[in-house]
């Protein structure tokens, strides 16, 4: 199970490790977006440099909440609740900040308690 914290606006914020091509791993801070329906993670291209993930699909048309945009996919390694998974990562470049799509309630269990101050995500074993 990872702990989150919830920001200023009302954000749901999770740490994430992403895993580069050459096993070095970056840790980051996500905000898990239920309004992004169709992926796993999203971030913004400079983030990739560093990463060096191979791409799969390049320029695919996405609705985002600002209108149709292009990403590229690539093919991810990131480190959640202490599991590695292997992910489609939707890679673009007006993304400000790294985005955890709603893919991972699938999943994932996640509690949210406001008053009490209580988030957080657990993989679940699927039957």
């Amino acid at each position: 199970m990872i702990a989150g914290r919830f920001g200023d606006n009302g954000e749901l914020f999770f740490s994430v490790e992403m895993v580069a091509a050459n096993g070095e791993q970056f840790e980051v801070e996500a905000i898990l977006d239920t309004g992004f329906t169709t992926g796993w993670l999203a971030i913004n291209y400079q983030d990739l440099e560093a990463l060096e993930w191979s791409i799969i699909i390049p320029k695919i048309e996405m609705q985002t909440a600002q209108g149709v945009d292009y990403f590229d996919l690539y093919e991810g390694k990131v480190i959640v609740d202490d599991k590695e998974f292997t992910i489609p990562v939707h890679v673009g470049e007006e993304i400000p900040d790294t985005l955890m799509g709603s893919l991972w309630l699938d999943i994932m269990q996640l509690v949210v308690n406001k008053p009490k101050g209580i988030l957080t995500l657990e993989v679940v074993e699927v039957d």
